[in-house]
């Protein structure tokens, strides 16, 4: 079974039982099709990495950054539609309520208060939610989708650790208080932060399941963190931690590993507090002054702006329509109020709810490592929405929902191996002359 999952993991429940008494089985999906899966899920990942944010050490037109993310976006559908001709998709709430968003969506943007850009994010959203219905044929609750997602992420801060060596004064801008930045691929601190902190988490729970080895864990692990650290991202670091110590909480009466980490992670805990107590609130504050921080660094007027903002009865309802999620030239930087702000009260609804279902989902699943994931990913999101945007667009916050969702599906239906045929055994004809005769 290990052997399977390393091949991206298609291995079902039935390989886990006593085949001594059952026919064996076979899932209903074509052949090859979880391989091409992947990579279509990774064409969504580089869709979502955005063409605004720090200058690369080669000056790249944000057009060309355009052309390439919406490039890989088209590509996804293709290939998606590709090995999945037949349309066959499996029914999942999350998915649904993400179609449901794109009636607000539509309809405040039509009017093209904010341009037509908004319809045009209207036309992306559609095409993004259309391929993840494609690809929910084999959302199956195996491990596929996460190997995935951890080799692209993983990809992507390859670049920013290249970058990093070629450049590190482009790497580490004063624009942004010397914080990791991408050099090669304009990458912010919250993005880097958010993709390190994400397949870290995933990485550790693959390990505690013994679905990796240390030594491939530790090839992702030891440079995330690093990057993580270089980043000073808070969010990501709390998202990391708690949501870690839940996914870790929920396999603690089922798994000794669990068991032994959470041990470990809180001597380890404690340590740090004493012994490095002071270095670690320095970098958590990032020289900023307490009255900066408790501002959230400036993102509360923001805020209160946009909720002091008159709106009508349609936009209180529908929103503003899809746009860059900022306000009056400021970053939002938070999903509930981008979605406010853009879909209206309804799209704030539509968000809850799916997060609503996927966590209750989650708490109704048997501790396994696959509901863990899930865990882990619905509690970092759930934390980052209060500090960054894309819970109603898409962005990696869908994917990582995605990815939770698809781990909380019940397996693919299978169908027994069809028996063998019987050749039928052939007659002489001097047999047969004589049995007539």
């Amino acid at each position: 079974m290990a052997g399977d999952l390393r091949h991206g993991d298609t291995a079902s429940a039935a390989d886990t039982t006593d085949t001594a008494d059952t026919p064996p089985a076979v899932e209903v999906r074509p052949a090859g099709a979880p391989r091409l899966a992947g990579t279509a899920w990774g064409l969504l990942i580089l869709n979502t990495l955005g063409s605004a944010g720090a200058q690369t050490i080669i000056p790249l037109p944000r057009s060309l950054i355009q052309m390439v993310t919406m490039g890989s976006l088209v590509a996804a559908f293709t290939l998606a539609l590709a090995v999945n001709l037949r349309l066959r998709i499996r029914p999942t709430a999350y998915v649904l309520l993400l179609t449901l968003l794109l009636v607000p969506s539509v309809l405040s943007s039509v009017e093209l208060e904010s341009g037509m850009g908004a319809l045009f994010r209207c036309g992306r959203l559609a095409l993004f939610i259309a391929t993840l219905w494609l690809l929910t044929r084999w959302w199956d609750g195996s491990l596929t989708f996460v190997r995935s997602h951890i080799r692209m992420y993983f990809a992507v801060l390859g670049s920013v650790a290249a970058g990093l060596l070629l450049s590190p004064g482009a790497a580490l801008p004063d624009l942004y208080g010397g914080r990791l930045v991408g050099a090669l691929w304009p990458l912010t601190p919250p993005q880097i932060g958010q993709y390190a902190a994400v397949i870290i988490g995933l990485t550790v729970l693959l390990l505690m399941g013994r679905r990796t080895d240390r030594a491939s864990a530790a090839v992702v692990i030891v440079p995330s963190l690093v990057l993580l650290a270089l980043t000073h991202t808070r969010t990501a670091t709390i998202g990391l931690l708690v949501g870690l110590l839940l996914a870790i909480g929920s396999l603690v009466l089922t798994s000794a590993a669990a068991r032994r980490f959470f041990t470990w992670a809180v001597v380890v805990a404690v340590v740090a507090a004493v012994g490095f107590g002071s270095m670690l609130q320095a970098w958590f504050l990032r020289g900023q002054t307490q009255e900066y921080f408790t501002s959230l660094t400036g993102r509360a007027k923001v805020w209160d702006a946009l909720l002091a903002a008159p709106r009508s009865t349609k936009e209180e309802l529908f929103g503003m329509g899809l746009g860059d999620k900022s306000y009056g030239g400021l970053p939002i930087d938070n999903s509930w109020l981008a979605a406010y702000h853009e879909q209206g009260l309804i799209g704030v609804t539509l968000v809850a709810a799916f997060i609503a279902v996927l966590g209750g989902v989650a708490l109704l699943r048997p501790p396994s490592l696959q509901r863990a994931c899930a865990i882990f990913l619905i509690t970092y999101c759930a934390i980052a929405s209060y500090t960054e945007a894309g819970l109603a667009d898409a962005s990696p916050y869908l994917l990582h929902l995605g990815l939770a969702a698809s781990l909380l599906a019940a397996p693919a239906a299978t169908a027994p191996l069809p028996a063998p045929e019987v050749p039928r055994r052939r007659v002489p004809r001097w047999a047969r002359d004589r049995k007539v005769g």
